[in-house]
């Protein structure tokens, strides 16, 4: 019991870790190293968009700037404070919102050089410019996710389900830098970079499906269609064979009784006195 509920723990400890970096529905994900930024920017903006979406429009648009015109005057000036309306107080800290909000997600060694910065549109860009970099680096980013796209293979030892992910991980990324690959690029890249075995099922696959016309997500549903009926396929193998050895052993025993018997009944029997 002990140790279920030390498992317990820690299973939830897990979760709890996951849901602060991921971000739920209710809990804005969270950016603690730079090697996580593209899919925490990916996250965070679906989180503020359904969360908020004024609040998204602060963070792209900039601060509201509250301005107004006196009477008596054609100029537009900014508004003092002191006449500030609700509605006016209501944009303001709408603002403030989305800078709280996208500053409360960072961890302190990330926040801690972008403290100076006092608007949420200022803030956003900033990040995006230090872990993005300019157009050097992210050319040079591209350059180095294509050619992981075209050396994409199976690793000896690797289970399929972990080569899927890693192919997964690696379109997300090629995506997120505008990359464009057609839909038979991906596809055939995945479909040839199987292990040795599944020649067979991969000359299936395209002799079968027009990869061209194929989403990712559904080209991977027909792989793991087709493992699933490979592993079924032995199941029913080593269940045939079995069965078949069993058999066997059963008749080998009462073979081998009645050649005993038979061999007993010819041995001289002893004379009664």
């Amino acid at each position: 019991m002990d140790q279920l509920g030390v498992s317990t723990s820690s299973n939830a400890t897990l979760h709890q870790e996951l849901d602060s970096i991921m971000g739920t529905t209710t809990r804005v994900p969270h950016l603690l190293t730079s090697d996580e930024f593209d899919e925490w920017k990916f996250r965070f903006e679906k989180y503020v968009k359904a969360k908020d979406v004024k609040m998204w429009r602060s963070i792209i648009r900039g601060p509201q700037v509250i301005t107004y015109q006196r009477e008596g005057s054609e100029e537009i000036e900014i508004k003092p404070v002191e006449l500030y309306t609700n509605a006016d107080f209501d944009l303001v800290e709408e603002d403030e919102k989305a800078l709280a909000t996208l500053t409360m997600e960072l961890s302190p060694e990330i926040a801690l050089g972008f403290r100076e910065l006092n608007s949420a549109k200022g803030h956003w860009e900033a990040l995006i410019e230090v872990f993005e970099g300019n157009e050097d680096m992210r050319r040079n980013r591209q350059d180095l996710l294509r050619q992981q796209f075209n050396m994409f293979n199976h690793v000896l030892g690797e289970c399929l389900e972990k080569q899927l992910h890693w192919f997964i991980s690696l379109i997300t990324e090629i995506r997120s830098a505008n990359i464009n690959l057609t839909s038979a690029e991906i596809s055939n890249k995945l479909v040839n970079s199987l292990l040795q075995s599944w020649d067979l099922n991969v000359a299936v696959i395209k002799k079968t499906k027009d990869l061209s016309k194929l989403t990712l997500s559904e080209v991977m549903a027909i792989i793991k269609a087709c493992d699933m009926d490979d592993k079924q396929h032995a199941i029913n193998h080593d269940s045939t064979y079995n069965t078949v050895g069993y058999g066997t052993l059963a008749n080998n025993a009462l073979v081998s009784q009645e050649n005993f018997s038979l061999f007993k009944s010819q041995l001289p029997q002893p004379q009664q006195p």
